[in-house]
């Protein structure tokens, strides 16, 4: 079987045109459709929903900027 790849972009959600096909007119071709994946929105919305997650947790909004700021130089400092 001889596969054949082109990509194109949806501007009509109702209808598919496909133009110049290395195909003979009358020869049976099968079709398959699959979305191309976005790996960036698929790990954004995963960095989201952790956002979401983490600042759900109980006590998590009593923390204030300056006992982050303190944190993170204590960690910077190896402690």
């Amino acid at each position: 079987m001889n596969a054949y790849k082109k990509y194109i972009t949806i501007t009509d959600p109702k209808q598919v045109i496909l133009s110049d096909l290395p195909f003979q007119a009358g020869q049976r071709v099968e079709i398959i459709i699959l979305a191309e994946e976005n790996p960036r929105a698929s790990i954004s919305k995963k960095l989201r929903d952790l956002f979401e997650q983490t600042q759900s947790l109980p006590g998590v909004q009593d923390i204030t900027e300056a006992e982050i700021a303190a944190e993170i130089e204590a960690y910077r400092r190896g402690e």
